[in-house]
C-alpha cells in the first residue's frame, strides 16, 4: 500500500473510531440517572394518595402529585426473593429459578446491573439483597453481585435497630440506629459523590415495613393508636384485634420511610440532578394485615399482590400527576426502566417494555399480569392453608386456579374489597379468564405442576414445611 493511501485509510479509521467514542460519550451524558427505591411488604393501599385514612405519608403524597402512578403495578409472585429475582433479571421465576426464598440466583442472562454498567452507568446497591442463597448473614463476593459496584448490603435481616451489612470486604459492619434511616443517609452520600459524574444507577432496598411491626423509632410509633384505626371492610371481626395492633406498627414504619423519601428527594434537588433522574418508589409485595382474615404475603388477594409504583422523570414527563392503567408485573420493570434510560434490554429478558404505555390512563381490556405461588412455604405452608396457584389480574378482574381447579373470581370494579367470589355464579366470565390465564401460562412456559416438581428440578433442599433453611 502506498504511504499516502495508508495514511488516508488510517486517518479515516481513526476518524470513525473517534466519532464512535464521541457518540458514546454523548449518549452517556444524555442518559438519566436512576434512583430505584423499594420497601419490603408495603402494599399499594397504604398511602394517603391511595386513600388510606390512617397512614401519614406527606412526602410520598406530594411526590405522587409530580409523577406517574402505575396504579396496576403487581407483584405477581408476592414474596421477597422471587420478586427480586424477576426485578434483577427481567425473567419469570421458572426461568431464573427463584420461586421461593433463600435460594441462589444463578447466571440466567444479563442482569439489570450489568446492562446498566455496560451502558456506562456507575451502579450501586444498598440494603436488603435476598438473592444470594448462601445464608442470610454471610458475605456476598463481588462475582455474585450481579453488576453492582458500590455495595452496602446484607442478604436479609429484620432486626432493624441492630442491622448488619458488608461493603467491599468481609468486615461486618452495623448500621447506626434504625437501618432504613442510615441506609438513606448512605444513599444520599452516594448521590452527592456521583451527581457531577453521571450517569449513576442506585438501588435502595429497605427492610421495613415488613414485620416485626413494633420496631420503628418511638417518634413514629407514637403517631398511631390501634383503637383509632379505620379497618378495611374485608377484615373479619375475629381478626380485628390483632390487625389493629399490627397495623399501628406497620404504619409507623411507613411514616418513617416516608421521611426517608422526602430526604432523598431533597438531596436530588440540592445536587441539581432531579430533572435528569428517574426516581421510582415501589415495593416487592404487599401485606394482608387482617384482610380476608389473612396475614403477610404470598396470597393472591390485592393487599398482597398490589404494590405502589410511582415514577418521576421530569425531563421526559414533566412534574405533574399522571395515572397509568397498564398491568405492570415484576419482569416488566427491568425492560421498561432500561428503555427510559436508552439502554437496550438484553435478549434474556422476558418481561414487556411498557415505557410507551406509561402515559396511557387506560389499559387494554385483555391486559393481564400473571399471578403465581409455585410452592407454599415459610409463612404460608400447607399446614397454614398455603397452596399452589396460578391466576391473572386484569384492570378489572382477578381470577385464580389452584391444582384442583377454579378457586377465586372477583370483579374488582364492583367489589374492590374482594368479598364476593364469583367462581360459581359467573361461568362465562370464568371461562373467558381461564382462556386468558392459559395464554399467559403458555407465554411463560409454565405447566402449572405441583411445587415438589420444581423443587426437585432445581435441586433445592427443604425442611418438612417445604421451606429452604436459611441459616448457615
Amino acid at each position: 500500500m502506498k504511504r499516502r493511501t495508508f495514511l488516508q485509510t488510517a486517518i479515516g479509521g481513526l476518524s470513525a473510531a473517534t466519532a464512535a467514542v464521541r457518540a458514546n460519550a454523548v449518549a452517556k451524558a444524555s442518559r438519566p440517572n436512576l434512583v430505584y427505591v423499594f420497601a419490603d411488604q408495603w402494599r399499594a393501599q397504604a398511602a394517603g394518595y391511595a386513600g388510606d385514612p390512617n397512614v401519614k405519608t406527606p412526602h410520598v403524597d406530594r411526590f405522587a402529585g409530580e409523577c406517574i402512578n402505575v396504579r396496576n403495578a403487581i407483584s405477581g409472585w408476592p414474596v421477597c426473593s422471587p420478586y427480586r429475582g424477576s426485578l434483577i433479571t427481567g425473567q419469570y421465576p421458572l426461568t431464573h429459578g427463584i420461586f421461593m426464598n433463600d435460594v441462589p440466583l444463578g447466571d440466567t442472562g444479563v442482569s439489570f446491573g450489568e446492562a446498566l454498567q455496560g451502558a456506562g452507568y456507575a451502579t450501586g446497591y444498598i440494603g436488603k439483597w435476598h438473592l444470594d442463597g448462601h445464608g442470610r448473614s454471610n458475605f456476598i463476593p463481588r462475582e455474585r453481585r450481579q453488576g453492582f459496584d458500590f455495595w452496602r448490603v446484607l442478604e436479609c435481616t429484620h432486626d432493624y435497630n441492630h442491622s448488619e451489612y458488608f461493603a467491599d470486604d468481609e468486615t461486618k459492619r452495623v448500621w447506626d440506629g434504625y437501618d432504613a434511616i442510615a441506609q438513606t443517609s448512605e444513599a444520599e452520600g452516594y448521590i452527592r459523590d456521583r451527581a457531577k459524574n453521571g450517569p449513576f444507577a442506585l438501588f435502595l432496598s429497605w427492610g421495613p415495613p415488613h414485620n416485626p411491626y413494633e420496631t420503628a423509632p418511638e417518634q413514629y410509633r407514637a403517631m398511631y393508636s390501634p383503637e383509632k384505626l379505620v379497618l378495611r371492610p374485608n377484615v373479619p371481626r375475629e381478626a380485628e384485634q390483632w390487625a389493629r395492633k399490627d397495623l399501628a406498627g406497620y404504619y409507623a414504619h411507613c411514616t418513617a420511610l416516608d421521611d426517608c423519601v422526602g430526604s432523598l428527594l431533597k438531596t436530588l434537588d440540592e445536587c441539581g440532578v432531579a430533572e435528569d433522574t428517574i426516581f421510582v418508589f415501589t415495593s416487592d409485595h404487599g401485606d394482608m394485615l387482617g384482610s380476608q382474615g389473612e396475614m403477610r404475603k404470598q396470597r393472591p388477594w390485592d393487599e398482597s399482590i398490589r404494590v405502589p409504583f410511582l415514577l418521576r422523570y421530569p425531563r421526559k414527563f414533566g412534574l405533574r400527576a399522571r395515572s397509568c392503567g397498564a398491568m405492570l408485573n415484576s419482569p416488566d420493570i427491568m425492560p421498561t426502566i432500561l428503555s427510559l434510560c436508552d439502554v437496550p434490554a438484553p435478549s434474556s429478558v422476558e418481561g414487556r417494555d411498557l415505557s410507551r404505555a406509561l402515559t396511557r390512563r387506560r389499559a387494554e381490556e385483555d391486559d393481564a399480569a400473571l399471578l403465581a405461588c409455585y410452592t407454599p412455604f415459610g409463612e404460608w405452608t400447607r399446614e397454614k392453608g398455603g397452596r399452589e396457584y396460578r391466576g391473572v389480574r386484569t384492570p378489572r378482574y382477578t381470577y385464580v386456579r389452584d391444582l384442583n381447579g377454579p378457586w377465586l373470581l372477583y370483579d374488582n370494579e364492583k367489589d374492590p374489597y374482594q368479598q364476593r367470589n364469583l367462581c360459581e355464579s359467573e361461568p362465562e366470565l370464568r371461562a373467558r379468564l381461564d382462556t386468558l390465564l392459559a395464554k399467559k401460562l403458555k407465554e411463560a412456559g409454565d405447566e402449572f405442576l405441583p411445587g415438589d416438581a420444581y423443587i426437585a428440578k432445581w435441586g433445592y433442599r427443604t425442611d418438612k414445611t417445604g421451606t429452604v433453611p436459611y441459616k448457615p
